[in-house]
C-alpha cells in the first residue's frame, strides 16, 4: 500500500511540474494591445463585430499596396517595407482575424477564418479607406487570400506581389523532390503538429514558446533578424486572449484542397521567393511563373520563407523596379526569368 501511495504521489507530483511547465494561460488583451499598437495603429469594427487592426501609412499621395501577413504572423511583418517604401508609396497593412491585434473573430464562427472571410477583411479595410484599385501582395497564406482576391476582384487589383505564396495547386509543392525532402527536414514543427487531432486537443493550453522560437529559425532561415524581441512579438501575439483557440479553428480548415486556375489574372505579378524556404519549395515560384500570364519571378538564394524581413533592402528595392516598371513608366511586355528586374 504504501508503495502505491509512493508511486501515486510520484506521478501527481510529475503531472504538476509537468503542468507548470507546458500549461500557460492567455496574456491580457489590453496589455498586448498597448504593448504592439503605435500612433499609426487603427481598429475598424465589421459587419460581424470582428475588431480588425490595420495601419494606413507612407505618402498619402503615392500609389496604394495592401499588404497581407502570413499564417502566425501580423501586420508588424511589414513594418521594414513601410520604412524603405513609404516615401514613394501608400501602405496600408492589417491583423487577419486569429493574427495580431485583431485575434479572435466576434462571432466565434470558425469560418470568420477561412479564405472568404479573409477576402471580406481586405475589402473591409479597403473599402473603410476609400481604396477602390490598389496594388495587393502577400507572403505566405497571405500570398494565398491575394491571389484569391484578385480572382474575385479583379477590377479592384492593378498588381500583385507575391512572396513565398501558398500555391494555387496543392501538386505544386511536389514538383521537387529534392526540395521536398529539403523542406521536410527542415519545416518549423508547429506546422506539423497543427495537423494532428491529437495536437489540437491540448493546444489551446500549452506554453508554445519552444515552438515558436523553433518554427521563426526555420521559417527565417536561421537568420540573424531571428532575436528576442521577434520571438517575444511572435509568441506574445499567439497568447492574446482567444488567439490560440482562433488559430486552432483556422487551422482546421481547407484552405487549399484542389488547383486553381490563374490564367484570368492578367494583372502585372512580382513573384520573390527565398531559395531556402523550409515552408514552401521553391518549386512553387517556378510554377506560379509558368501559370500567370504576366509574371516577373526572383529567387534569392541565400533567403527562407520571410524575405522581405530577412533582406528587407534588397526586395524592397526590387519592388520599387517593378512597380516604376509598370505604373511610371507604362508596363513593358514579359521578361525571362530572374532578368525582368533589370
Amino acid at each position: 500500500m504504501k508503495k502505491r501511495t509512493w508511486v501515486l504521489l510520484t506521478f501527481c507530483a510529475l503531472l504538476g511540474i509537468g503542468s507548470a511547465l507546458l500549461f500557460e494561460g492567455d496574456l491580457p488583451r489590453t496589455v498586448v494591445d498597448a504593448k504592439y499598437s503605435n500612433e499609426a495603429s487603427r481598429f475598424l469594427t465589421m459587419e460581424n463585430g470582428t475588431r480588425v487592426h490595420y495601419r494606413d501609412q507612407g505618402n498619402p499621395d503615392g500609389l496604394a499596396i495592401v499588404l497581407v501577413h502570413g499564417a502566425m504572423a501580423s501586420l508588424h511583418t511589414w513594418e521594414p517595407w513601410v520604412d524603405l517604401l513609404g516615401d514613394r508609396y501608400r501602405i496600408v497593412t492589417l491583423d487577419l482575424p486569429a493574427h495580431g491585434l485583431t485575434g479572435a473573430a466576434a462571432n466565434d464562427d470558425p469560418s470568420a477564418y477561412g479564405s472568404d472571410a479573409y477576402q471580406r477583411t481586405v475589402s473591409a479595410v479597403t473599402n473603410a479607406l476609400n481604396l477602390p484599385r490598389f496594388v495587393l501582395g502577400g507572403n505566405s497564406m497571405g500570398g494565398g487570400v491575394t491571389w484569391r482576391y484578385a480572382i474575385a476582384y479583379p477590377e479592384r487589383v492593378l498588381a500583385m506581389i507575391l512572396v513565398n505564396a501558398v500555391p494555387a495547386d496543392r501538386n505544386w509543392s511536389r514538383t521537387s523532390p529534392a526540395s521536398s525532402e529539403t523542406q521536410k527536414n527542415s519545416a518549423p514543427v508547429g506546422f506539423a503538429m497543427l495537423r494532428q487531432s491529437w495536437f489540437q486537443a491540448i493546444a489551446r493550453y500549452l506554453d508554445p514558446r519552444w515552438l515558436v522560437a523553433q518554427g521563426l529559425q526555420s521559417a527565417y532561415n536561421n537568420s540573424p533578424v531571428v532575436d528576442q524581441g521577434l520571438i517575444d512579438r511572435y509568441y506574445e501575439l499567439i497568447m492574446r486572449e482567444g488567439t490560440r483557440e482562433a488559430i486552432l479553428k483556422r487551422s482546421r480548415g481547407a484552405w487549399n484542397s484542389g488547383s486553381t486556375d490563374l490564367s484570368a489574372l492578367t494583372q502585372p505579378s512580382l513573384v520573390i521567393w527565398g531559395e531556402k524556404d523550409s515552408v514552401i519549395p521553391v518549386a512553387v515560384a517556378y510554377q506560379f511563373d509558368q501559370h500567370l500570364p504576366e509574371t516577373c519571378t526572383v529567387i534569392y538564394d541565400d533567403l527562407g520563407h520571410i524575405p522581405m524581413e530577412e533582406a528587407p533592402q534588397r526586395t524592397a528595392a526590387d519592388v520599387v523596379v517593378f512597380l516604376e516598371r509598370h505604373f511610371n513608366p507604362p508596363s513593358q511586355s514579359r521578361r525571362p526569368i530572374q532578368t525582368c528586374l533589370e
